[in-house]
This record gives C-alpha cells, sequence and structure tokens, in this order.
C-alpha cells in the first residue's frame, strides 16, 4: 500500500494531481478541495488510497489520513466504490459525512450526484456503525451546515487559481457559473462544485 506521497506538485488538472516523487509523476486522483490547497513547484504531502483493477492501478489523494479513513470506510458499503466514495468527500467533509449518518440525515447524502433517495436510505443503514461519531465536534455543535462546499465561491476560485489561473479569470469563472449555485441552493441541494469547477474551465477556454 502507498501510504502518502510527498514532494513538489508538478501539474494540476480539475481532478488529478501529478506529484514528483524521486523524478516520477504520480498522478493522484483528488478532490477539487484537496487541489484547492496545492501549487505548482509547491511542495506537498497526500495521504494516499491505492484502488486495484484488473486493468488499472489508481491512486486516490486525500488533505489528510481521516479523509482517507472515510474514503476507505465508504467503499465497505454495497455499491460504492471509490469515484462515488470521492464524489461524497467531494460534497461533505468528513464530519459532515459522520454526523449525516449519525442523524439518518438522507437530504444530505442525495446532495451527492449519484446518490439517489433509495440509495441514502440503504448507505444510511450500512454506514450507521462504521463511520463512528464526528471528530470535530459533538453532533448538536457540528451539524450539516458545515460541509466543504459551505464556501463553494473560495472553493471553487482556490482551486482556479491553484490550475494557474490569474484571480481577475477566477473571480469572472466564479461569476459565471453563480446562477448554477443559486439554483441549487435554491433547490434545497449544496452547490455541486466539481461540476462547477468543469463549467468554469469551460467559460475560461471559451474566454481564451
Amino acid at each position: 500500500m502507498i501510504a502518502f506521497v510527498s514532494g513538489p506538485v508538478a501539474a494540476l488538472a480539475p481532478t488529478t494531481a501529478v506529484i514528483e516523487v524521486g523524478g516520477i509523476g504520480m498522478a493522484v486522483q483528488c478532490t477539487p478541495h484537496t487541489l484547492a490547497g496545492l501549487r505548482i513547484g509547491k511542495e506537498a504531502k497526500l495521504a494516499t488510497s491505492l484502488v486495484v483493477r484488473e486493468d488499472s492501478l489508481t491512486l486516490y489523494g486525500f488533505a489528510d489520513d481521516d479523509e482517507r479513513q472515510v474514503f476507505e470506510l465508504l467503499q465497505t458499503a454495497s455499491g460504492v466504490g471509490p469515484r462515488l466514495a470521492q464524489a461524497m468527500l467531494a460534497t461533505h467533509s468528513p464530519d459532515a459525512l459522520r454526523t449525516a449518518v449519525a442523524t439518518g440525515d438522507e437530504k444530505a447524502l442525495t446532495a451527492v450526484s449519484g446518490i439517489g433517495k433509495k440509495g441514502a436510505q440503504k448507505l444510511l443503514l450500512e454506514l450507521k456503525d462504521r463511520l463512528g461519531e464526528p471528530v470535530g465536534a459533538r453532533i448538536g455543535q457540528q451539524g450539516i451546515g458545515t460541509p466543504v462546499t459551505s464556501g463553494w465561491r473560495d472553493q471553487l476560485q482556490a482551486a482556479l487559481i491553484g490550475l494557474g489561473y490569474a484571480t481577475r479569470e477566477a473571480d469572472e469563472a466564479v461569476a459565471a457559473v453563480a446562477p448554477q449555485a443559486e439554483a441549487a441552493i435554491a433547490d434545497g441541494a449544496r452547490p455541486p462544485v466539481p461540476q462547477l469547477l468543469r463549467a468554469a474551465l469551460q467559460t475560461l477556454n471559451r474566454a481564451r
């Protein structure tokens, strides 16, 4: 198992970071939240989880060990593979997921792309005794109001700047996709940051 990778950031993409390790570029799949904390040329250390398939070896990277642990625990539920587990962590922080499961918050899980009402109900049952209690605060204090995406504007802007765009370009791209985020909020959902990032990048590509 590759527990972590450490080295300078060689490249960044919407879903991937390349970390130089001993002269080798390691491609690591990351959430927008993790990517937002990386800068090309700067040193980085990511906790990692290697997913082995018959035709592929995929390395997933996380800001810390807690995020990796939740990623792996989520996959113990039937129907949850690495991509869905990563989508869940792109939408909610580890503690927000723990709180959602502990309180039976079905709506929080359906906010994740790819999880419907029945799927959320099944996950709540399967994960109830696996994720444990929130580690950052007691349930009554933490709540679901503090997911990764609660500051979607800052997160999206940081990810764009991390990809090499100027602050002005990032601001314009965030403004361009704001209606999509506001529509999600109006429907009672959380802004889908990964989809917003892709839309923002399309806007920037058209402007060039």
